[in-house]
């Protein structure tokens, strides 16, 4: 039978690892496991996609507090319960991987030139922090940011005369290129900040930027299920290029975490604490939604982490594919301390069951004398 191997354990970590802990155990072993590096080997394949699938949750805040609380099972159905690496293929594995390496292999690193006249990227990124019920329910929110604009005292150059000179350290590609193992990397050159240009007699109002930066705000309709690393982007409020053509302004959404809800995609879960009486008797209790209330009925002998699914009362959909569902996992509370007076009371309750109460009696019998034949 196939046993799920720990994702910590995957990873090499301690279950209390930090997320910097996390993706520098996830580089080293990507890197020793990536299929460009072990060509035909089946095995080295299967590890790297292992290690995908463990950073993939480990590294999502939600995804790790739901394995962290249920296994691997409370992650069924939410994309890792049916077959390795919850059904990626290697493209999405690579994905993953380029986005921390910040490049693949094979082809180096992929970087998005800028044209010649471009000092800087028209399209802007800020986060905005909602409150959990923000996300759940959407609002209204005032986003405050700054954009760059084209200098018109020096036309944009950053030159008092309005030129520039190519930047011999790049020659004027605005990248430099360099090598680890073998892996082609390219990062934006010092000399010319990713200008490709050089400039000798800075202009006095930009100081030699070529562009200046400026505070504005807008106001966004925030949509109701918005998710976690969600991104919105906010048409023509980016940074503006000379001529007055802007760019986009980008949201990266953040979402608080709730003290007793916890969200994966659109399902939610909670916790339900239930006295060790409670789970034993059964019976009906209100537990609380997103929305309300609703009765959750108790069945007798309930097991702990035992999980019930109330069906549409989950997270609406930010696309509109209709409401998640969320799951009630069941906790069973014992208590901590018994008086004279209770310790008597459970003693007389369990002779009341006759052998039901001392099930390890007839589990183990004849037990002893197996093992002993064992050594005889």
């Amino acid at each position: 039978m196939a046993v799920d191997l720990d994702y910590y354990e995957v990873l090499e970590i301690q279950r209390g690892a930090d997320g910097a802990t996390i993706k520098k155990a996830y580089r080293k072993l990507a890197m020793k496991f990536h299929p460009d590096r072990n060509q035909g080997d089946k095995s080295a394949e299967e590890k790297f996609k292992l290690v995908n699938e463990a950073y993939q949750v480990l590294s999502d805040t939600s995804k790790r507090e739901i394995y962290d609380r249920y296994g691997k099972a409370g992650l069924e159905g939410q994309g890792f319960g049916g077959g390795g690496s919850g059904g990626m293929n290697m493209d999405d594995l690579s994905a993953i991987f380029e986005s921390v390496f910040g490049g693949g292999f094979g082809g180096g690193f992929n970087s998005r030139g800028r044209s010649e006249h471009e000092k800087y990227a028209l399209d802007i990124e800020v986060e905005i922090e909602l409150a959990f019920n923000e996300a759940i329910f959407g609002c209204e929110k005032e986003v405050s940011f700054s954009y760059k604009s084209s200098c018109l005292t020096c036309d944009g150059t950053g030159d008092k005369g309005k030129s520039s000179t190519q930047c011999s350290a790049c020659e004027g590609r605005g990248e430099v290129y360099y090598r680890q193992g073998f892996m082609t990397f390219a990062q934006p050159c010092e000399s010319c900040h990713g200008s490709g240009k050089v400039v000798e007699n800075p202009c006095d109002s930009c100081e030699g930027e070529g562009f200046i930066e400026e505070e504005s705000s807008t106001t966004v309709q925030i949509p109701a299920g918005i998710d976690h690393g969600n991104r919105m982007r906010v048409g023509g409020k980016g940074n503006e290029a000379k001529g007055g053509r802007r760019g986009d302004l980008y949201l990266m959404v953040l979402v608080q975490d709730d003290d007793h809800f916890i969200r994966d995609g659109d399902t939610i879960y909670i916790e339900v604490p239930l006295f060790f009486t409670q789970a034993a008797l059964g019976g009906k209790i209100e537990i609380p939604t997103l929305r309300d209330k609703k009765e959750l009925k108790i069945p007798q002998g309930v097991k702990d982490k035992e999980q019930f699914v109330l069906r549409g009362e989950g997270v609406e959909n930010v696309h509109g594919r209709g409401k998640g569902d969320m799951i009630a996992q069941i906790k069973i509370v014992y208590p901590k301390k018994l008086n004279d007076e209770q310790k008597d009371l459970l003693s007389r309750l369990g002779e009341s069951f006759g052998y039901e109460s001392t099930p390890n009696e007839s589990k183990f019998d004849g037990v002893l004398d197996k093992v002993k034949g064992w050594f005889s």
